[in-house]
């Protein structure tokens, strides 16, 4: 668009200096110019000798890397600001490893997550799926994070260029900031490893589906490395009614791989121009029937009801600057920098039902009504904008003993800008054009009507931007060999300004500014007690606390500007239990979330208050790993009995009531055996029990199960390997996202054939 603002920001960044006891940069530089290597490191006790006390010339190596992918199981995280142990890790984190992104041929975020237990989504009006995690909002917008870094735009990441997927669940707000009560997702980027190692794989499967992914790792000097990877997408709608054109490309470069000093360097980019399906209304058995009995329509996943000039496009740019310094080999810092750029720009509009009078019976819609003559219409939901962002953090981590007790201490310091451009679409009294959308009937899906969107015309609706900082410091001290105690508290300092732009009919009016202004201070804590008696069982009490700013870039509003931010707490107990050989892993959890002070919007003064209040409390379980030679095992499971509205304001969710978007039972089970050394097999299951879609209308989705298979040849010398994915075996029909008025089918049968070269 040729009225986008773009804005540009200077910037500086001093690595956390202070917490490396005043090391910084500075220290770094010296590093280059000392004469002795780095000691491995002694207890408290042992004094220092002058060798201890100077640092290192000659630069430690990395170890020799593996080549291939990492299994089913993770023992390590990111998540959690650096690299740590799961074991160490006092909250429920589930991992989804590249091997078995690619096993059941995941190609994006939400499909992922699909895959993990507690997971639902929200089919919101503008198109967005906003993620529940517990019960709570996890938004796509706010509570996603690339590499430990927010990435708060609206897109459908794809997978291409994933090494993990990283679930938190519970309160992430010590670690992250502002953030919701569900928990947090990481997306881990691939990196550059000391070897050369190179796959393509190319997909063809149903409705024209054909994916073509590269990823390339090349060794070009001693510590140096470079990665690539590249992606293309197309399919007819992907059996849920729209239509994919995507590629994407990445590259990371290291330097230093290993030693004192490491740099990185990453560039990304995403290109999404998708169609966008706007899914089906809901429906009722009888005209008479009550609305508790309101239902999902049998129609085929595939049929699409929108305009063939649908769309939702969008992209995702960003790079990323990095250095990792080493003081030792228990202690370093490192700091990042990124700049990204997003654009947005959807077309789309609400599938739903004509009126009675324009039925061809003049009676109403119903499922004894319903029939290829249903005429059913095309509203318009327009989402066009822009966002940039700038981001750095600093994160200091070591191991030490003092005060006779182990320390392993990480601090750090982050800073973010965030400026967001949302354009409307002027009315025709505007001078604008508003292209008229014909409707169509149930027998006649995809039926190829378009409008022409060039004949929109857009202007500047809203802005928003924001400046925030955060500081935190967490500390886990070995109290006694098998003991113990983690504590954390994190401050954050936000700042946002959001301006209206409003548009008269009259062209010599001039346009009224209104604006609001938000701020918001606030700490964040983390506690909990760990007891290791060994090093296969880990076992954790502790608990953690989030807030949610109360307006942020689409909502912050003369209603809300001053309502302090929300604040929920979770207590978790839980353990990680690893089998004798360490090959299996089993995470269980017992968790209670609860939102203390929820926002409700009180009708008598159309003002937003903190008068409501929720909770949820349930039993979680992940099983991950090898459970013979060749037999691999995912699965997680999640049953929440307890999830309750404490506390409602007039026309909220019903007080006492069950909160929408809350199953009483999600899992998923994955499983893979190798039959024989180039023979693989694989199958397994999803399930969600029923649930509410949002605002609780009086009904419930069915519950479902689907299917999976896969089945993988390997032949000349595994360089070469064919693989099948079977999905949804049964063509199970049933609702993937919710919304009040509609819902998501999820995708029907799918059947993908894979062939992967490695060379």
């Amino acid at each position: 668009m040729s009225n986008k603002i773009k804005k540009t920001m200077p910037h500086a960044l001093l690595p956390l200096g202070a917490l490396a006891a005043g090391f910084g940069l500075a220290s770094a530089s010296l590093a280059q110019t000392a004469t002795t290597p780095v000691a491995p490191s002694k207890p408290a006790s042992a004094p220092a000798t002058p060798a201890e006390t100077t640092l290192p010339v000659v630069r430690a190596k990395a170890t020799v890397e593996k080549s291939g992918k990492e299994d089913y199981q993770a023992t390590e995280t990111q998540i959690g600001k650096g690299k740590q142990e799961l074991r160490d890790i006092p909250q429920s984190i589930t991992v989804v490893t590249e091997k078995l992104i690619d096993d059941r041929n995941l190609d994006t975020m939400k499909d992922v997550l699909k895959n993990t237990a507690g997971i639902t989504f929200m089919a919101a009006e503008g198109g967005e799926e906003d993620i529940r995690l517990r019960g709570f909002p996890l938004q796509a917008t706010g509570d996603v994070f690339i590499d430990g870094m927010r990435d708060p735009a609206f897109y459908e990441r794809d997978t291409f260029f994933y090494d993990r997927l990283e679930l938190l669940r519970g309160s992430a707000s010590m670690l992250f900031g502002r953030g919701s009560t569900g928990g947090a997702v990481n997306q881990v980027s691939k990196s550059p490893r000391l070897l050369n190692e190179n796959q393509i794989d190319v997909t063809l499967g149903s409705h024209e589906y054909a994916r073509v992914v590269g990823d390339f790792n090349m060794k070009t000097g001693d510590g140096e490395a470079l990665r690539i990877g590249a992606m293309v997408t197309k399919a007819d709608n992907n059996g849920a009614g729209s239509s994919l054109d995507k590629r994407g490309l990445a590259a990371t470069y290291r330097l230093g791989i290993g030693e004192v000093d490491e740099f990185a360097a990453t560039l990304y980019y995403l290109d999404n121009d998708n169609g966008m399906n706007y899914g089906m209304p809901w429906i009722r058995p009888t005209l008479s029937a009550p609305t508790s009995e309101t239902t999902t329509i049998p129609v085929d996943p595939s049929a699409f009801y929108g305009m063939a000039s649908d769309r939702n496009a969008g992209s995702a740019a960003w790079a990323l600057l990095s250095h990792t310094h080493r003081f030792s080999p228990r202690t370093e810092v490192t700091t990042k920098i990124r700049k990204a750029d997003y654009t947005r720009d959807q077309r789309a509009g609400t599938v739903r039902f004509a009126g009675a009078t324009s039925q061809p019976d003049r009676l109403g819609v119903s499922l004894e009504t319903f029939g290829p003559n249903t005429v059913i219409t095309r509203g318009t939901q327009l989402k066009v904008q822009d966002l940039q962002t700038l981001s750095a953090q600093s994160d200091f981590s070591s191991k030490f003993d003092a005060l006779g007790v182990g320390h392993a201490l990480q601090a750090g310091v982050d800073y973010s800008k965030e400026e967001k451009q949302v354009y409307g679409a002027l009315s025709a009294a505007q001078g604008g054009v508003s292209p008229t959308k014909v409707s169509t009937t149930v027998g006649k899906p995809s039926d190829g009507a378009s409008i022409d969107e060039s004949l929109r015309k857009f202007r500047v609706a809203n802005e928003y931007t924001s400046n925030a900082a955060g500081a935190y410091l967490q500390d886990l001290i070995q109290l006694a060999p098998q003991w113990k105690v983690l504590a954390g508290v994190r401050y954050d300092w936000l700042k946002g300004d959001y301006n209206t732009f409003s548009i008269p009919n009259a062209a010599v009016t001039p346009v009224t500014t209104t604006s609001y202004r938000m701020k918001v201070s606030e700490w964040s804590k983390r506690a909990a007690v760990l007891f290791q008696p060994n090093a296969l069982m880990s076992f954790h009490f502790g608990g953690a606390t989030s807030f949610n700013t109360s307006g942020d870039a689409y909502s912050l509003g003369a209603s809300n500007q001053n309502t302090p931010p929300e604040q929920s707490v979770n207590i978790e107990l839980g353990a990680k239990l690893d089998s004798s050989d360490g090959n299996f892993t089993t995470r269980l959890a017992l968790f209670r979330s609860t939102k203390l002070h929820e926002r409700n919007t009180d009708p008598l003064v159309d003002l937003v208050t903190l008068s409501g209040k929720r909770h949820a409390a349930g039993f979680e379980v992940d099983f991950t790993g090898r459970l013979a030679p060749g037999w691999e095992v995912f699965s997680s499971f999640m049953w929440m009995p307890v999830a309750k509205i404490d506390i409602a304001a007039p026309g909220a969710e019903g007080q006492g009531s069950r909160p929408s978007l809350t199953p009483q039972y999600s899992g998923t089970f994955w499983t893979t055996y190798q039959i024989t050394p180039q023979l693989r097999l694989g199958g397994g299951l999803n399930a969600r029990s029923a649930q509410q879609p949002n605002r609780n209308p009086g009904f419930y989705a069915d519950k479902f199960i689907t299917g999976d298979l896969m089945a993988e040849y390997t032949m000349v010398q595994e360089k070469l390997v064919f693989k099948a994915n079977l999905s949804n075996v049964t063509n199970k029909l049933y609702a993937d996202s919710l919304y009040t008025g509609h819902y998501i089918p999820g995708a029907g049968r799918l059947l993908q054939l894979t062939a992967s070269f490695k060379f």
